[in-house]
């Protein structure tokens, strides 16, 4: 989205957008569902896990850093990573909220 068509939508809808980013990818959807289900991990059992390379890997653990939506922090000589419950609510918050606007009744 061109940074000067971004002020023709709502906060919530920006926010909401660049949330949607961290699901646009199934490697950063495993990551996080790994996550929930474990609560934190270090970069090398998210390599086992998947398959997948360590720079690949930590590519999208950058772009869910940057999201805000999982953080890190240093233990040892290991990156351990956590979702950030604060950033997940809103998350949950947020797209519930556009869930619950559908009426099934009244679909088309």
């Amino acid at each position: 989205m061109g940074v000067t068509k971004t002020d023709l939508f709502t906060e919530k809808q920006n926010q909401m957008a660049v949330m949607a980013k961290a699901f646009g990818h199934p490697a950063r959807i495993a990551i996080i569902e790994h996550l929930l289900k474990t609560n934190s991990c270090i970069t090398n059992d998210f390599v086992s896990e998947f398959g997948l390379a360590q720079a690949t890997i930590s590519q999208h653990l950058k772009e869910l850093k940057g999201l805000g939506i999982v953080k890190g922090n240093v233990e040892g000589t290991s990156m351990c990573y956590c979702i950030d419950s604060e950033v997940w609510s809103k998350v949950q918050e947020n797209f519930e909220s556009l869930f619950a606007k559908f009426d099934c009744e009244r679909s088309c």
